[in-house]
């Protein structure tokens, strides 16, 4: 696999450098493995292929706020003019103003507001996007969390000159993420995952990408409870996915179901 070195070393460093210099208060760190049969609207060969990937995910609270970041390998070997195997990036950085400026939100459904950094990386089509905004958090009965995310979609990529995918213009975006743990008799589920809206924009080409809206919620069970006697090791269930507009080619979307298996370090 061919891969832009120069461009993981960037992810590593934009998601790692900021974790270890601030003081961690607690992290989780989860594997993820999900089958199913994708479209790439780019793809020369078949519109659906079955597609496998391995993400790496990380989430920590720190002093001045909290973190996300990902890695997904992805393989679907389609002939869509990149790699068969590709690696995507993304990170997001939270600024609390209740840990950094001391704001009392009281007990209303605001639990917190606060500023954010966020970079999506692909580093086989050399596609940087850089995402400044102001996330809400809400204190809502029975969720683990509930957050909206307000901002700007900033096209850095390299271009079609370079080798990668046509830049585009800068364009918005809104997402909602949440965690809802429940039970039923002895067996521990949790409904989580999130939904993204991003609008359109034209590309260096001429060409113009659609807005697409992307909804992935996760139906988890805790296997790990039952076959391992611990809580919160090993999940396993669906990742669904609806993607209308995938990557923004108009009339392109996935609706499926993708098997999912979780293992929590």
């Amino acid at each position: 696999m061919k891969i832009k070195s120069k461009m993981i070393l960037l992810m590593l460093f934009i998601s790692l450098g900021p974790i270890s210099a601030l003081a961690e208060n607690w992290s989780m760190t989860e594997i993820h493995f999900t089958n199913g049969n994708l479209t790439n609207p780019f793809s020369n060969s078949v519109d659906k292929s079955s597609t496998n990937i391995v993400t790496f995910q990380y989430v920590n609270d720190w002093d001045f706020g909290d973190s996300f970041v990902m890695f997904d390998y992805i393989f679907d070997g389609d002939n869509d003019g990149f790699n068969d195997n590709e690696i995507y990036h993304e990170s997001y950085f939270n600024f609390s103003s209740k840990k950094i400026l001391g704001v009392d939100y009281g007990t209303g459904a605001v639990k917190d507001i606060g500023v954010f950094a966020g970079i999506n990386i692909s580093a086989d089509a050399n596609v940087v996007k850089y995402l400044p905004g102001l996330r809400v958090s809400w204190d809502v009965p029975g969720f683990l969390f509930i957050n909206t995310d307000a901002g700007f979609y900033i096209d850095d990529s390299k271009g079609v000159n370079k080798g990668g995918a046509p830049k585009q213009k800068n364009s918005k975006y809104f997402d909602i993420s949440w965690a809802y743990p429940f039970s039923i008799g002895e067996q521990l589920f949790s409904l989580e995952g999130h939904v993204e809206y991003i609008t359109g924009r034209t590309d260096e080409t001429g060409g113009y990408a659609s807005d697409w809206l992307l909804l992935q919620p996760q139906l988890r069970w805790d296997v790990g409870n039952i076959l391992l006697s611990k809580k919160d090791k090993l999940f396993m269930g669906f990742e669904f996915q609806y993607w209308k507009n995938k990557l923004g080619v108009n009339g392109e979307s996935d609706k499926l179901a993708q098997f999912l298996v979780v293992w929590r370090l």
